[in-house]
């Protein structure tokens, strides 16, 4: 998120900034629904819906903890640099409609509804590497668990001012370390704790709507212009445009990045690499768009697609499931994106800092590591912490059996295709029975 821009002592309510900042309050959580879409169709059949519901769930449960405390622990008033609090903000029962975000030209509940966006797809990136074996009423007791512990404390460190992070200078546009580095390592934890799917490198785990998951991949591109553009708070200086190119210009080269490793290794241009591309230049951008140049934008992408398509293949090197490759796309492209700022920042962006290829130093660089590295440790430990407790209590697993036959059936009680009503050319002509027949069956029945 942008640091505090100094403004004019009378600042006004920008009706412009206000409902642009709306539009990408409504963008980012569009990218909420086009990952479950992502997600579902990187799944098999069989789990399907309990793939698009975990990330639903997130939409109910993050958006009551933001309104009741999330928010104060987020952006409150800062406490020791870890947490923030501010007790006017509980329940948001003590805000002016017109009550200005300090030192921005929008109101307090446009701020808190584009954050709230924000926290409600960080803990929705997780399940995708949890897909097909984690129990919902599980997964929805840790969405709200790690929102609270981990989530709000560390966009406070990253965004709030007070927070260490914010105060050391480490940069992170839209959410390289709060939202990707973040989400990344607690999957990695979580996925150490509860173990690998049945049949993990044995059976055959394809994607089982490529169609799908191009649509969400379209989606998130789309609505990620409003996360990233939407993270400088206004369009008053140029800033959030250059943001906005930078975000379309390196996820086109890491699309192209990971499909031209794609063919070197695999001997194919697959659409999953293209949609797998396309976000890992998303999140690479995010921490690093508003300091670099369209040229290192497209640096960024490059590496990131490389190095995020080298990074998926770990999984079965070292043997963690990781099933939708959350690891390897997001914390692997988080970490990218986030430390190369301290190498490609031009100091004509967001602001004067300088990285290393430009003059500056390592100076920039060795806060991006600090970020980098704290967020990592604690979103990792917390995470499996919180996983191992919910599974010697609640049991995060459901049984072998329910993952073998389904774990759409066996939690949701529902399918994501019925065929059976569906019909074929010889169903669809034949005649439908008399009414008088069913009727007199019925009765004699």
């Amino acid at each position: 998120m942008a640091p505090a821009i100094t403004l004019a002592a009378e600042t006004e309510l920008s009706a412009a900034n206000t409902g642009f900042m709306l539009i990408c309050s409504a963008l980012v959580m569009l990218m909420t629904p086009g990952l479950a879409f992502f997600y579902g169709g990187m799944v098999r059949v069989k789990s399907t819906l309990n793939m698009l519901m975990m990330s639903f769930i997130s939409l109910g449960i993050v958006t009551i903890l933001w309104v009741l405390y999330g928010f104060s622990m987020a952006f409150g008033t800062d406490s020791g640099s870890i947490i923030g609090w501010n007790s006017d903000w509980v329940g948001l029962s003590d805000i002016g409609l017109t009550e200005l975000w300090d030192g921005y030209t929008v109101p307090i509940f446009v701020f808190m509804v584009f954050q709230l966006m924000f926290a409600i797809i960080t803990p929705a990136l997780i399940s995708g590497a949890l897909a097909d074996r984690v129990k919902f009423s599980a997964w929805a007791l840790f969405v709200a668990l790690w929102a609270t512990v981990v989530y709000f404390p560390v966009a406070h460190w990253v965004w709030g001012a007070g927070g260490w992070a914010f105060e050391l200078g480490v940069i992170d546009f839209a959410g390289g370390t709060a939202v990707h580095i973040n989400a990344g390592a607690a999957a990695l934890g979580v996925i150490l704790v509860i173990g690998k799917r049945v049949g993990f490198k044995k059976d055959p785990m394809r994607p089982h709507s490529l169609p799908l998951v191009m649509l969400g991949a379209g989606l998130l591109w789309f609505g990620w212009f409003g996360f990233n553009a939407g993270s400088w708070l206004g369009n008053d200086d140029g800033v959030g445009a250059l943001m906005f190119v930078n975000t379309q210009v390196a996820t086109a080269a890491a699309m192209l990045s990971w499909l031209i490793y794609e063919k070197i290794r695999h001997g194919a241009f697959t659409t999953l690499g293209a949609a797998s591309g396309a976000v890992a230049g998303l999140v690479a951008i995010t921490p690093s768009g508003g300091a670099v140049s369209p040229l290192g934008a497209i640096a960024v992408g490059v590496v990131a697609g490389l190095l995020c398509a080298v990074a998926v293949g770990l999984k079965y090197k070292f043997g963690y499931d990781d099933s939708l490759d959350v690891v390897g796309v997001h914390l692997v492209g988080g970490i990218i994106g986030s430390l190369l700022v301290g190498l490609l920042a031009t100091g004509k962006g967001q602001s004067e800092v300088e990285g290393l290829f430009y003059g500056g130093g390592l100076e920039q660089f060795w806060k991006q590591c600090a970020g980098v590295g704290a967020v990592l440790a604690y979103s990792l430990i917390a995470s499996a912490l919180l996983a191992f407790v919910l599974d010697k209590t609640i049991g995060m697993r459901v049984s072998e059996d329910d993952e073998v036959a389904g774990i759409d059936q066996a939690e949701h009680a529902e399918t994501a295709y019925d065929f059976s009503g569906a019909g074929g050319g010889a169903a669809r002509t034949a005649a439908p029975a008399p009414v008088a027949d069913t009727a007199s069956k019925k009765v004699d029945a």
